[in-house]
């Protein structure tokens, strides 16, 4: 009965939430910290009020982790965010995300936030800092286009997640230091990482895991709880891309170029990059030096191999070296994210869409 009821809360807040469309450029919305003499880098009349307010949705703060082969909450197919760092990995399933959004953790000694944005399907990791110092995050309860803003709770600062940028408060302008993250789901995640930790829904809260608190929103391409300022009719809404981002600039890949696994080589405001995934999984790494003369080839089957080289070197799919002649050497990361298609279009306007 209480999950009934509180299911019927997190509803009702998403209609009330949705109302409140119109916010003067004047007026500081109601979930947030005024800072900075009320500074934004983001026009403050595209700011919403999200509805539960400021920690409404609640951080996880003290993650509980179990085994992969304990994991029995997961199916298969249900999405995970995935980090490595040193010798450890984690996943973070979006059954949890759904409800909380922002994850505190601690991984290979390194503090981290990881965050997940449900209304545009965005998961980033970043360093737990802010100006120098540790923090955590939480949720500021205010959305832009749709996504989430956190703020960060030494300076109350507020962050645009998928803009990367601190845009109102102390820290304005200030960008948070990323961590590498892959999104697929389970059964990817754990033949890559078989000691992968997870995280449980022993989180402290009651939630009906495994149930979206936006029912179909992620399917139904005609549904917006908070329509973003820009649309852009190229592709269905809601469909899954794998975004890379340069600046204010974006070219997307889909899901569909990559069936039964696919390495393309492309170029992008003359940046070289090498791009693999299947229909699972899509990630991508800078090509500079001497790797731009290497010949790919994709190649995961069922080990931490993602694709190989001409030269006999076997890569991760964070772009390590893991066998053979350049063992330990790592690929160039890409500042990149996989997003329901409006939020790229709307966040970086007018993105190329790659096309074989």
């Amino acid at each position: 009965m209480k999950k009934n009821v509180f299911y019927l809360f997190v509803c009702c807040s998403l209609l009330i939430s949705c109302s409140s469309s119109d916010i003067n450029n004047d007026t500081t919305p109601t979930g947030g910290t005024n800072n900075n003499s009320g500074q934004w880098l983001i026009p403050i009349s595209d700011v919403k009020d999200g509805g539960p307010g400021k920690d409404g949705i609640p951080s996880i703060d003290n993650p509980d982790f179990t085994t992969a082969n304990n994991a029995n909450f997961l199916n298969d197919n249900d999405l995970v965010v995935g980090v490595v760092k040193g010798n450890q990995a984690k996943a973070y399933p979006h059954i949890i995300l759904d409800w909380h959004e922002v994850v505190n953790d601690k991984i290979d000694n390194a503090f981290i936030t990881l965050n997940y944005c449900p209304l545009t399907g965005t998961a980033f990791a970043w360093e737990s800092m802010s100006n120098g110092t540790k923090t955590t995050f939480g949720v500021s309860g205010l959305l832009y286009n749709a996504n989430l803003i956190l703020y960060d709770r030494n300076s109350g600062s507020n962050w645009s997640q998928l803009r990367l940028e601190c845009v109102n408060g102390p820290l304005i302008s200030n960008t948070p230091e990323l961590i590498d993250v892959v999104e697929t789901n389970w059964k990817t995640w754990k033949t890559l990482y078989p000691n992968t930790e997870v995280l449980t829904p022993q989180t402290g809260f009651s939630r009906t895991y495994g149930t979206s608190p936006y029912g179909d929103y992620a399917t139904n391409n005609n549904r917006f709880i908070f329509t973003p300022e820009i649309t852009n009719p190229a592709l269905p809404n809601k469909r899954r891309v794998y975004a890379i981002i340069d600046q204010d600039k974006s070219k997307v890949y889909q899901f569909s170029d990559f069936n039964n696994g696919n390495i393309i080589r492309d170029t992008f405001k003359a940046v070289d990059y090498l791009i693999v995934g299947n229909e699972d999984v899509i990630y991508g790494y800078k090509l500079t030096g001497d790797y731009k003369d290497l010949v790919f080839e994709y190649d995961f089957n069922g080990s931490e191999t993602f694709f190989k080289d001409n030269e006999g070197n076997k890569w991760s799919i964070f772009g390590k070296a893991i066998e053979g002649p350049r063992e330990g050497e790592t690929l160039l990361s890409v500042k990149s994210v996989v997003s329901y298609w409006f939020a790229i279009a709307a966040f970086y306007p007018d993105p190329e869409i790659y096309t074989p």
